[in-house]
C-alpha cells in the first residue's frame, strides 16, 4: 500500500497543497491567504485546502512555513507576510482537526528534504538546499537527514557577515536592486538577451554566489548544493563566475568534488512538505 501525505505549503499571497503518493503529485489544490487577518481566519484558510485534500488515505500532512519553527511542538514564531501569527501551535490546531500525524518546518528546510527525497540523482548522503530569491535561505542534510539546529536555525548562511553587509544582499535576487537600483526580472531578461551590462551583472552575482558556497563548504563540506528559487532559472548565467570563485576553495580537491547543481523539481515546496513525513522515519 502507498503512502499518501499531504503536502502544505504557506505562501506570502497562497496556500497551495497535494498529496503526494509512490513521488507523485495529485492535483494542487490552492486558496488565496487573508495574510492581515487575525490568527483564526488564516488557519481557515489553510482548513479549506486540506480539506479539499484529505479522504480516509491520507497517513499525515505536512507543512512548510516561513518562519522560525519549534519543530518538536510544531509551534510557529512571527512567520512572514503574516503579522498575527506570532507564536501559533500549528500542528496541535492541524492534529486536533484532522487526527493524522502533522510535520511542521521551515519553507528553506522543506526546500531541502525535498531536493533530497525527490530530486534526481540524489544518491548522496549531506546535501544543502540553497535557495536564492527575494532572501538567502538553506537547509542542511547530515547523514541522510535534515539537521535543523536546536532552534530551527542551521543553514541561515545568508545573516554572515559579508563585504559591507551580509551575504544575503549580495546572494539574492535583490542584488540587482540593492547594488543597481534595477528590478532583477529586467536584468534577467536583458541578460537572455545578450546585453552585455546585464551579464557583467549576473557575472558579479555569480561570484558572490561562489563565495558563500566556498563558506558551506568550509562549515559543512557537503557532496552537493542545490540552488533553489528565481536563481536556478539563471544559472547559466552566473554560474562560470560561481566556479571560479569556488574553485579558490583552500581544500583544490575538495572544490573539484562538490556539486552544485540547479533545481529542476516542479512544486518543490509541496514535496519538501510531504517529505518531512519521510525525514521522520
Amino acid at each position: 500500500m502507498s503512502i499518501k501525505i499531504a503536502g502544505i505549503d504557506l505562501g506570502a499571497t497562497n496556500i497551495r497543497g497535494a498529496i503526494v503518493s509512490n513521488k507523485i503529485l495529485s492535483d494542487v489544490v490552492s486558496a488565496k491567504i487573508h495574510s492581515n487577518g487575525p490568527v483564526e481566519e488564516v488557519l481557515n484558510d489553510i482548513y479549506q485546502v486540506l480539506d479539499a485534500l484529505i479522504d480516509n488515505s491520507v497517513q499525515a500532512i505536512g507543512i512548510g512555513v516561513p518562519s522560525v519553527v519549534d519543530i518538536d511542538k510544531g509551534i510557529v514564531y512571527d512567520v512572514q507576510y503574516i503579522p498575527s501569527w506570532k507564536e501559533v501551535p500549528l500542528k496541535k490546531h492541524l492534529e486536533a482537526r484532522y487526527h493524522l500525524p502533522v510535520f511542521v518546518n521551515n519553507d528553506a528546510n522543506c526546500f531541502a528534504v525535498g531536493e533530497y527525497h525527490f530530486g534526481k540523482n540524489r544518491e548522496v548522503k549531506s546535501m544543502i538546499g540553497l535557495t536564492i530569491g527575494t532572501g538567502l535561505g538553506a537547509g542542511v542534510i547530515i547523514n541522510e537527514k535534515l539537521f535543523a539546529g536546536n532552534n530551527c536555525g542551521a543553514g541561515e548562511f545568508g545573516l554572515f557577515n559579508y563585504l559591507d553587509n551580509i551575504l544575503e544582499f549580495y546572494c539574492s535576487g535583490s542584488f540587482f536592486q540593492n547594488l543597481y537600483g534595477i528590478d532583477g526580472a529586467q536584468v534577467f531578461i536583458d541578460a537572455k538577451s545578450g546585453n552585455q551590462q546585464a551579464l557583467a551583472w549576473y557575472g558579479e552575482l555569480g561570484t558572490h554566489i561562489g563565495y558563500a558556497i566556498k563558506m558551506i563548504m568550509y562549515a559543512y563540506d557537503p557532496q552537493l548544493v542545490v540552488l533553489g528559487g528565481s536563481a536556478s532559472l539563471a544559472f547559466d548565467l552566473f554560474k562560470d563566475n560561481m566556479w571560479q570563485e569556488i574553485k579558490t576553495l583552500a581544500y583544490p580537491k575538495s572544490a573539484e568534488r562538490i556539486r552544485v547543481e540547479p533545481s529542476v523539481l516542479a512544486n518543490s515546496a509541496i514535496l519538501g512538505a510531504a517529505a518531512l513525513y519521510f525525514d521522520a522515519q
